[in-house]
């Protein structure tokens, strides 16, 4: 027996659930021409036709249960009686029905949408299920959000015990991949105030950015939504729907595919070998007390008398078959409803089949003589029953064994004159290899009519590669803004949550997307700023030479022999050296150039600075001398001005060594100075040594200066003291503008920095010095001594 709703409201003839009881029919048939099952028996049914009223549905059960309705408890039925029901397919009909059955232990399968209200054993004991628990719809759902990168959706859910099971497993299942929810309406078809709240949300349903939205829920909980839905909610949204809507209703109030587009999750069956030929052979003659069947066959080819009581056929055409209805109204393929009723037969064949067999085994007495077993024996057998239905489907109540439905995706075509036909476009198969669970045919999905671009729905735009997402203050994770990774930092894919950084000898390029090997750069001789400080250091040691050779030709006029012959040429040579000892800071630094540079740097300006002092304590001795008392003229005679150059030189070896000793300067690399280049240069290692060489370099070159200054109003014949003051200002000048220029430098211009000041002050030191001996000794009538006497003379003649 099956209770059906096969007229909705205003008594509306409902094509879809028509085919339930085809079926139904199309089962029972099968097993009544199987001789392997029940071959003693013949199964039969009934059919009522049930509306939403608790009288009309008590009243078919009483029938059902005792064959009248005005005497409960007592059945007036001998011969043929129901032994189960099947009611469906919705869930309120099973929910009235059941309560009355579980009195009787009544046998009652529901072919239904799976309802967690009915899953109450303790308040339906005798009801079976059988359309499968969406144990994995949530996953499916989210796989199809992920497929299409859509991670900003709405929910719409029924507040129901179902509908809040659903509604936790999306959301939880969403979070896991981070897909968030834009808005969430839980709706109640019971209660009008819902409507009116969908009506006060229905802005921000329209202009939130979310361009997807999931209904989960049945016909019976919705329908009286649709219209609602259909005119202010969906305006070119995608909509992902969990069940089959009936076509008939979808043509009048919902997912007119010119503004929507309804993708919808099915479950999976094999389809039914022989069902569309079984369905091709039922007219009206072959089950003449079929009035459902005779009702639609009226309304689909127009053949009644409507002005006859008496039912005529002569209208209709001979030949006509259900296969002439179109798809929208009438499918030959059977439904997921029907292909649960199919198997619920099949149940009950098979427990009855066990009961009659165990009862042969035990000898029942009576089972012979034409007793039908009772509806509570067979639920007994009921509850561990499982087997496999005529197509290989295993059927079984276990939830333990129970296996996790598959689903099927569904699109609406359209056609002109609203027609729609729906396509099955994907799969989705829990049990295949994550990452290849569902299956997806995009270019047979039927988008939004104008538009063959996939729809978008996200909050925020995903982060190119060189962003990275910078999550927006009381919003959800979806809601982002893209914000550019930090130097030397990248991201090097889309939607990056934090940028990553990129090793020390490597860089990130100007997008930020990949590191890059950084080039190893020194101040190289061939750099053009190392040609450049190469070419002034040699061009000054020539010119120091020269100056040299110059000295050395005239090494016996009074002014190379004024100014202690000795001393200039120490103070020569040692020029040489600095402008060579500028060339150890080119060219890539090694540990042995990095130690020698500093060394060689502070011992031979030393050497020069120290016989600077020396040449100038020795003017001053040599113009005390002349005056009385022969303690100046000791000190001049004996050369103690000689001293002073071992004496300074020592203290600076001296302190060379400590620096040596405590921190020696190293190869080191600067990755910063320069994009895409990591620096290699010397290390000074201590600082504070390399600044005590430095101070004591300068305290020489004031010493100097301080000397040179007091002597510089002695008589000026032949007289270097102006030179060497000058001089000394020219050094101090340069390497006091060192220090600020050389802490402000990086990289290979800090070197260039240090570089430069010592070819400056060693070039200040030669001309200064030595720059006008020269001029003198290119004019030979004043290189000696009665030279400037006559030019004296000549001055004095002229005076008076």
């Amino acid at each position: 027996m099956i209770f059906l709703e096969v007229s909705g409201q205003m008594d509306v003839f409902i094509f879809k659930n028509y085919q339930c009881v085809l079926a139904l029919a199309f089962a029972i048939e099968e097993i009544n021409k199987n001789p392997d099952l029940l071959h003693n028996l013949t199964l039969g049914f009934d059919v009522y036709d049930v509306h939403c009223r608790a009288w009309t549905m008590f009243k078919n059960s009483f029938i059902c249960l005792f064959g009248n309705y005005k005497i409960p408890n007592y059945s007036c039925i001998r011969e043929s009686r129901s032994i189960a029901v099947l009611t469906g397919p919705s869930g309120i009909t099973s929910d009235l029905i059941g309560t009355l059955l579980g009195l009787y232990r009544f046998p009652q399968f529901t072919f239904g949408p799976f309802d967690h209200a009915l899953s109450d054993h303790n308040k339906f004991p005798v009801l079976y299920q059988m359309a499968p628990k969406d144990t994995s719809i949530a996953t499916a759902m989210v796989s199809l959000l992920l497929h299409f990168s859509w991670n900003w959706v709405g929910l719409l859910t029924t507040q129901d015990e179902h509908g809040a099971w659903v509604l936790a497993e999306l959301k939880e299942e969403m979070d896991k991949n981070r897909i968030c929810v834009s808005y969430e309406l839980v709706i109640s078809s019971q209660d009008v105030s819902h409507i009116f709240k969908l009506m006060a949300v229905h802005n921000e349903i329209n202009l939130s950015s979310a361009s997807v939205l999931i209904i989960y829920g049945d016909n019976d909980s919705l329908i009286f939504l649709m219209v609602l839905i259909e005119q202010i909610f969906l305006h070119g949204k995608v909509c992902i729907v969990n069940s089959q809507w009936d076509f008939t209703l979808k043509r009048k109030y919902f997912m007119l595919g010119s503004m929507h587009v309804p993708l919808i999750f099915t479950h999976h069956h094999v389809d039914v070998s022989g069902f569309a030929d079984f369905v091709k052979t039922v007219k009206p003659s072959k089950y003449p007390e079929d009035i459902f069947l005779a009702r639609l066959w009226f309304l689909s080819f127009n053949c009644s008398d409507s002005e006859s009581d008496c039912v005529t056929w002569d209208e209709c055409p001979y030949d006509a078959s259900l296969d002439w209805l179109p798809v929208h109204s009438f499918e030959m393929t059977m439904s997921g409803d029907s292909y649960n009723i199919y198997n619920a037969v099949y149940a009950v064949a098979q427990a009855l089949h066990e009961m009659l067999l165990h009862q042969t085994e035990v000898q029942t007495i009576g089972n012979r003589n034409g007793a039908l077993p009772s509806s509570a024996q067979l639920h007994i057998f009921l509850k561990n029953i499982q087997f496999y239905n005529p197509i290989g489907d295993q059927v079984i109540w276990d939830k333990k064994m129970k296996l996790e439905p598959q689903y099927d995706i569904l699109n609406i075509w359209n056609f002109p004159e609203g027609l729609q036909l729906e396509v099955k476009v994907g799969k989705f198969s829990p049990y295949a290899p994550h990452g290849n669970q569902l299956s997806l045919s995009e270019d047979m999905v039927e988008w939004a009519i104008g538009t063959t671009e996939i729809p978008h729905s996200v909050c925020s735009e995903i982060c190119d590669p060189g962003f990275r997402k910078s999550p927006q203050e009381g919003k959800a994770a979806c809601c982002f803004d893209c914000t550019p990774c930090p130097e030397n930092d990248i991201a090097n894919g889309t939607a990056m949550e934090q940028c990553v950084k990129c090793p020390d000898h490597q860089y990130a390029n100007t997008q930020r997307t990949q590191c890059l090997l950084r080039a190893a750069s020194f101040l190289a001789f061939g750099d053009p700023l190392g040609m450049a400080l190469t070419c002034m250091a040699l061009c000054f040691s020539l010119l120091t030479v020269v100056v040299l050779g110059m000295f050395v030709k005239h090494h016996d006029t009074a002014i190379v022999k004024a100014n202690n012959r000795a001393l200039s040429y120490i103070l020569l040579i040692s020029l040489i050296f600095c402008f060579f000892c500028s060339l150890l800071f080119l060219g890539r630094p090694n540990t042995v150039t990095c130690i020698l540079q500093q060394i060689t740097f502070g011992v031979v300006f030393t050497v020069a600075v120290s016989t600077v002092l020396a040449k100038t304590v020795t003017v001053v001795l040599a113009f005390k001398a002349t005056s009385p008392g022969r303690r100046m003229r000791w000190l001049l005679v004996s050369g103690a001005p000689n001293f002073i150059i071992p004496i300074c030189t020592f203290i600076q070896v001296t302190l060379c060594g400590l620096w040596l000793g405590t921190s020696p300067p190293f190869v080191d690399t600067d990755k910063h100075s320069e994009h895409g280049h990591i620096i290699i240069l010397c290390n000074k290692g201590s600082l504070t040594a390399f600044y005590c060489v430095l101070g004591y370099l300068c305290s020489l070159a004031l010493a100097s200066f301080t000397v040179a200054f007091l002597a510089r109003n002695l008589p000026d014949t032949f007289n270097e003291a102006k030179f060497l003051t000058f001089s000394m200002v020219v050094l101090c000048s340069v390497w006091v503008t060192f220090l600020p220029v050389y802490h402000s430098a990086k990289g290979k211009v800090m070197v260039a920095v240090e570089v430069f000041s010592i070819l400056a002050s060693s070039a200040g030191l030669l001309g200064c010095i030595f720059g006008p001996k020269c001029i003198i000794l290119s004019l030979p009538n004043r290189n000696f001594l009665h030279g400037f006497r006559d030019k004296r003379h000549s001055r004095r003649n002229n005076s008076s």
